[in-house]
């Protein structure tokens, strides 16, 4: 009986029933069942557990999850039961009189696993809470309702190929929304569903690995793999999901380069340049990237010494080219091997090797029209200078490779002999000078030689003049040039002279055999003892200076015993100079060597001439001294015409002007009236005074005469100058040269009126002429008047 009161009380705890009921027939089943005293329970309010509902359930109506009751509830209807929290009213509903708790909808775990609510029992007539609320959980119990998933598919990786077996190739991960905790909803399982038997996958953990040895990359690069992955364990009825992961083989050098054919065949022109490409080998290697890389050699000896190969730019193909120049004539073919070996090589897979292969190659040689070819590839030919025009230099020969019996045409090109030194000859190649060589003025001409196939020739014959020979026009692809240097060999045909010109000194201290002067000579001939230059100076003891000659193309020249005596001029001392060619040639030259006074610590004061002059000369001083006086009387005598002219300007600028309303002062004292001839004052005559005019008719004033009446000669000047004065007044009114009378005015006549007259000596007379004097002497004048009386001759008065 009270095993199944447990049961009873473990149905209802699970479908969460609580209640005041539940607690005392538990605990008076649980006291029962154990011999001993009876325990009394506490008293409590509430007594509540968890409640379980199952997802996705749905039934017709709302489904009973459990039951609220309180000890209060008499069963009198007196209390009425509330539910908050989380769904409540809307997910979960509750009977007010009851404390039934239903369910209104399914639930999903996987949206919401659990719900909070708050239950409380109040009083229905007045709502006053009966027992503290109390909080409680409802959970969604989960049920296999989630398939797993691959969030991370699908899934790409790479794995070597020639892997081992078990080699890890990727790891796959599914999830399961369903709760881990409850059953095996959650528990998943791996399994292959297409790859086999080239993949495997680990049950538990997901992991890819390789299942066959040596999967190759040249038979199948990509696989494609299904994954599948199953909850409940992988057993029936479980739910599954599945992902597909793309594995791609990685190449490794596995597979040797090979040859498609064993024979390659070429054939190239015999005028190819070295670099030029004969053919292209390509040796197939079906790895990628740096596997496949390649490098070809050639194996026989005369096929490297010929041509040579090399890899391309993308290092798989090997490109043939010449090597050197090929001569049909010489050899018409050549026959070698050539190898291909990969560049990089695994270790790990030298079992497959060897990683290289061989094939033969065969090139044929074309014949092709070619120039003639030089028997040299230069040509150092020389002659003497000075030779006469037509002197053989040397032969030039070719000869054509492809007939050798045709004949060849020689020429020389213009700009390579600009002067026109040489000549060739057509036919044979004969090189002659033209003009005599020097080879002083130049040593080495540089010729190029034309040497052209007869066959190519085109004769431009137009009009010639009379034995002119036609010029070939040749076909410059059948010519060939080759360079002929011709030296000019030297003859003794320059006499030595000196290296430059010498103009020394020497002091007049100097001391016998002091050395003046070290002569160097040059000779620009070259051929034996021509270069090799003796030097000779004066002989006899007339000699002022000595040359010793130094043996080695110089000479010394020396001060000798006795020293050379002082002269005003430089000394010139003549220098012989001879060589040792055949026929020797010898020349003169002169050295200038001046005696100067030298300063104490040997450097020159002074080589002037003047410094060597005889003691009876004049000196420096004096010479400085006469130029400085000459200067001196020069600058005066500029000077003093300077200034003469200047008043000259000045006396003319102020006779321009008029007289009459002009004063000139003169500052010089005039000679008294004896001096005749200092003033000609015959204007300041008085015209009462004056002499008669001469007879005749009066000449007019106012017409210029037309010619010149000689002037009559002048009778000797009277002493008195009253008589000199109307002399020259005669003289001047005679002239027939002088303006007319209107444009001059005479101011001698001072006036009338005055009881004295004129003040004037001019107009007075003398004793000798008899004029008449003033109307009263001049001693009446008084004592003011003395000074002048004394001046017009009055006597002074007797002294006392």
């Amino acid at each position: 009986m009270w095993g199944l009161v447990r049961l009873l009380l473990a149905w209802l705890g699970g479908w969460g029933c609580v209640g005041r009921l539940a607690a005392p027939v538990r605990a008076w089943a649980g006291n029962r069942g154990r011999a001993g005293p009876a325990l009394l329970r506490t008293r409590r309010s509430w007594v509540w557990n968890q409640f379980f509902v199952i997802e996705e359930y749905a039934g017709p109506e709302p489904v009973l999850i459990g039951k609220l009751h309180s000890d209060v509830d008499r069963g009198e209807g007196r209390t009425k039961y509330l539910l908050t929290g989380e769904g409540a009213g809307t997910v979960f509903v509750i009977d007010e009189a009851t404390g039934n708790i239903h369910v209104t909808k399914s639930l999903d775990r996987e949206e919401k696993a659990q719900y909070v609510l708050l239950a409380q029992a109040v009083d229905r007539a007045s709502n006053r809470p009966l027992e503290p609320p109390s909080e409680f959980i409802i959970k969604v119990q989960d049920i296999n309702d989630n398939p797993p998933v691959f969030p991370l598919g699908p899934y790409h990786a790479t794995v070597p190929e020639m892997s081992n077996v078990g080699t890890s190739v990727i790891q796959v991960t599914a999830h399961d929304a369903d709760d881990p905790s409850y059953g095996n909803s959650a528990k998943l399982v791996y399994t292959v569903l297409d790859g086999l038997p080239f993949f495997s996958v680990d049950p538990q953990t997901g992991v890819v690995r390789t299942a066959i040895p040596n999967m190759d990359r040249e038979t199948q690069e990509e696989f494609l793999v299904v994954i599948q992955a199953k909850d409940m364990g992988g057993h029936m009825g479980g739910l599954s999901g599945s992902t597909t992961v793309t594995v791609t083989l990685s190449d490794v050098n596995d597979n040797p380069p090979k040859f498609p054919q064993s024979l390659y065949q070429f054939s190239v022109v015999e005028t190819a340049g070295p670099g030029t490409l004969v053919g292209r080998l390509q040796a197939q290697d079906p790895d990628l990237g740096d596997n496949a890389l390649m490098a070809y050699s050639i194996l026989d000896g005369e096929g490297s010494e010929a041509f040579s190969i090399s890899t391309d730019a993308q290092g798989r193909d090997g490109l043939l080219t010449v090597r050197k120049p090929l001569d049909f004539e010489t050899r018409r073919s050549y026959s070698f091997r050539v190898e291909a070996t990969n560049t990089l090589i695994d270790p790990a897979y030298l079992r497959r090797g060897p990683f290289k292969d061989v094939a033969s190659v065969r090139v044929a040689v074309q014949d092709a029209p070619e120039p003639p070819a030089f028997t040299q590839t230069a040509y150092h030919l020389a002659v003497l200078e000075n030779k006469a025009p037509g002197t053989r230099v040397g032969q030039i020969s070719a000869a054509d490779l492809d007939s050798p019996a045709s004949p060849i045409r020689y020429s020389i090109l213009p700009h390579s002999d600009p002067e026109h030194c040489f000549s060739i000859e057509p036919e044979d190649g004969t090189i002659r000078t033209a003009v005599p060589l020097d080879r002083e003025a130049r040593v080495w001409h540089n010729l190029t030689v034309l040497a052209t196939e007869l066959g190519e020739e085109s004769w431009a014959l137009g009009r010639q003049r009379p034995r002119q020979r036609a010029v070939p026009e040749y076909s410059s692809a059948q010519a060939s040039r080759v360079q002929v240097a011709i030296q000019t060999l030297d003859e003794n045909d320059n006499a030595p002279q000196l290296a430059e010109p010498y103009d020394t000194f020497v002091c007049d201290s100097a001391s016998p055999g002091q050395l003046i002067q070290v002569i160097r000579a040059l000779d620009r001939d070259e051929v034996g003892n021509s270069s090799r230059v003796s030097l000779q100076g004066p002989l006899g003891p007339e000699a002022n200076f000595t040359v010793r000659d130094n043996r080695d193309g110089s000479a010394s020249l020396l001060l000798p015993s006795r020293p050379a005596p002082p002269r005003q001029a430089p000394y010139l001392v003549p220098i012989e100079l001879w060589d040792w060619g055949q026929p020797a040639l010898h020349s003169t030259a002169t050295v200038t060597v001046s005696v100067c006074r030298c300063r104490p610590d040997g450097s020159v004061a002074s080589c002037r001439p003047e410094a060597q002059l005889s003691p009876t000369g004049l000196s420096t001083g004096a010479l400085l001294a006469i130029v400085t006086c000459v200067g001196t009387l020069l600058a005066l005598v500029v000077l003093f015409v300077a200034l003469r002219r200047q008043k000259q300007e000045a006396l003319m600028v102020l006779e321009e002007e008029d007289v009459r309303e002009n004063i000139i002062t003169y500052d010089d004292e005039g000679g008294g009236e004896e001096d005749t001839e200092a003033f000609d004052i015959a204007a300041l005559q008085n015209p009462d005074g004056a002499a008669p005019p001469a007879p005749g008719p009066p000449l007019r004033r106012d017409v210029l005469p037309r010619g010149r009446a000689p002037r009559p000669t002048r009778p000797p000047a009277p002493a008195d100058v009253a008589q000199l004065l109307a002399l020259r007044l005669r003289e001047a009114d005679e002239d027939p040269g002088v303006p007319p009378y209107d444009s001059v005015q005479v101011y001698g006549y001072e006036g009338r009126g005055s009881s004295c007259g004129s003040l004037s000596s001019l107009g007075s007379g003398s004793e000798a002429g008899g004029a008449p004097g003033p109307a009263e002497p001049a001693d009446d004048w008084g004592p003011l008047f003395r000074t002048l009386a004394e001046l017009y001759g009055a006597k002074e008065p007797p002294g006392p």
